[in-house]
């Protein structure tokens, strides 16, 4: 591992910037959030998961909640479900329904066996230790309950990718500026069945690949700006490179009418039979 890809690895694990900027409130996981609402075709992630649940009834648990997008959707459609979201920054637990607490995956607290289902949507790349919580996942999942993660492609977005070092190429004055941070990278789609795969005897994928297309920069530009916690590890300065960013895409639209971002995610459901 390199010395920058080993600084990034830290700065995506840091407890104190995940509690107390990336997360404090749901502003910035919002902004990334709404992005999807211009890729076609469009994946209702949370009826998916609901989908799943469907013969799971009792306790489910989902790590690293948020700002509670599943939980919500539990609520109203699976009313039977007892449901606890657990989330390691409590400025971000605000308006999620029911029970909510502050909570590491790395050490959760809940006994053994305890919770029929659990999901962890979008967070085991922010795990310091990622096998260490695929076995507290597991630890609190009955034996015959079940696990739902999701993640990232390492091919997602990669125009987003593209446009940064661009835009930061053009700020420093060279060819190519360098790699913005990548939050999935550690616990990407193609690494995860691996990680799950030491706790779970079945672990399926499904992949929910689409375009973005966008007309306005303002919603590529807000999910970019997104990652200001980050700032820090961009070696650029940030907030002038997303204004370079801006001005690219604008003069892209104008040429070519849209801009569009090839996304690729997927979920896995996991199970120990």
């Amino acid at each position: 591992m390199t010395d920058l890809s080993a600084a990034h690895d830290a700065a995506v694990t840091d407890r104190d910037r995940l509690a107390g900027s990336a997360y404090n409130g749901d502003r910035d996981l919002a902004a990334r959030q709404s992005l999807y609402q211009w890729q076609r075709p469009r994946y209702d992630l949370p009826g998916i998961v609901t989908e799943h649940l469907s013969a799971v009834h009792g306790r489910v648990v989902d790590v690293g909640c948020g700002n509670g997008k599943f939980i919500k959707r539990l609520h109203r459609d699976r009313p039977d479900l007892e449901l606890l979201g657990l989330d390691i920054a409590p400025g971000i637990l605000a308006d999620v329904p029911g029970g909510a607490a502050v909570a590491d995956v790395a050490r959760l607290p809940l006994p053994s066996a305890s919770a029929d289902a659990a999901l962890a949507m979008h967070m085991l790349y922010h795990a310091s230790d990622i096998p260490q919580a695929v076995r507290e996942l597991s630890r609190v999942v009955t034996d015959h309950g079940l696990l739902i993660a999701s993640t990232n492609s390492d091919r997602d977005k990669a125009e987003l990718d593209e446009l940064w070092v661009r835009a930061a190429g053009d700020v420093l004055g060279t060819d190519r500026g360098p790699a913005r941070i990548s939050l999935s990278a550690r616990f990407s789609l193609e690494k995860a069945p691996a990680f799950l795969g030491e706790e779970f005897g079945r672990v399926e994928t499904t992949e929910l690949p689409g375009t973005i297309t966008v007309t306005d920069p303002d919603p590529v530009v807000a999910h970019m700006a997104s990652y200001q916690a980050w700032a820090d590890q961009h070696d650029v300065p940030f907030e002038s490179t997303i204004a370079r960013a801006r001005t690219l895409l604008e003069e892209h639209i104008a040429r070519h009418g849209a801009f569009e971002i090839h996304c690729l995610g997927g979920i896995l459901v996991c199970r120990r039979h």
